[in-house]
């Protein structure tokens, strides 16, 4: 039976390590890692503890520009966002750029802090929805009517972690406006440059290791590993449905990564 945390980071031990992610609603290689990033955080529940830095992908499509993956207009981002896709094998609705693309992410940006505002659950399970209603709905999330439909839906199906009222009226705020522009001057100041972008450290220490862009698990792990190597996984999965009720919204990609420790276990032991 898989027990399900009773809050961001369940019960954290003392010497965990402590994970921030930089990373963007709008971002295709961010949700092509969720797989990884979901088991890393099953698997070591208790042991890490993680944040949210939203890095502001794109301000507007006037001052966006990437040279590394020639996109400077919306129809360029289709392209990059079925290479996501194929890569990963997550579902992923490249048509957005053609049929509806969003003006800028910094709305969603600001819509995910305005939830953190109420608890660091209800910035986790946001962030999740924003990304879901874009990459598998191809909802156009820079806009203001999209991001409260995604909050009343949350709040409707846990009406505890969520209220509406505070939720919109934080999305246009100050305090949302700041905390995201604290996350802005993270990111200058650390020279992220790409996301996903993951730094780990042990709980209490300067020194860490970085892990930039779209990784395998055991990349992920293994970063883990160099910063706490006495770290082991306390669980793994063997029940697909069990999984999914842990999580409440998955991919079957997403489930395949789960299993695939079952599979290498199976293999061993032929």
């Amino acid at each position: 039976m898989i027990e399900k945390e009773s809050k961001l980071n369940g019960e954290i031990e003392a010497g965990s390590v402590e994970i921030v992610y930089y990373t963007d609603p709008l971002c295709c290689w961010s949700w092509a890692m969720e797989p990884q990033w979901r088991r890393l955080r099953f698997e070591y529940r208790g042991k890490i503890k993680w944040r949210y830095c939203m890095g502001g992908l794109i301000a507007n499509w006037d001052s966006f520009n990437d040279p590394m993956n020639s996109v400077s207009r919306p129809l360029q981002m289709g392209p990059l966002w079925m290479e996501a896709k194929y890569t990963s094998g997550m579902p992923i609705q490249d048509k957005v750029w053609y049929d509806n693309p969003p003006a800028s992410s910094y709305p969603a940006c600001i819509a995910v802090k305005a939830a953190e505002l109420q608890s660091p659950m209800a910035a986790e399970n946001y962030l999740r929805r924003v990304r879901e209603a874009v990459m598998l709905h191809g909802q156009n999330i820079s806009d203001r009517e999209v991001l409260l439909q995604i909050a009343g839906e949350l709040a409707e199906e846990l009406p505890d972690l969520l209220d509406v009222s505070a939720f919109e009226r934080d999305l246009v705020g100050e305090e949302a406006r700041q905390a995201f522009k604290q996350d802005l001057m993270q990111v200058r100041l650390h020279a992220i440059s790409r996301f996903p972008t993951l730094t780990m450290k042990r709980e209490g220490e300067d020194q860490g290791v970085m892990v930039v862009g779209y990784r395998p698990y055991e990349a992920l792990q293994q970063a883990l590993l160099q910063v706490a190597p006495e770290l082991r996984p306390i669980q793994h999965t063997t029940d697909e449905m069990e999984y999914r009720r842990y999580w409440r919204s998955t991919t079957e990609r997403e489930v395949k990564e789960a299993l695939r420790h079952e599979r290498a276990d199976s293999h061993t032991n032929e």
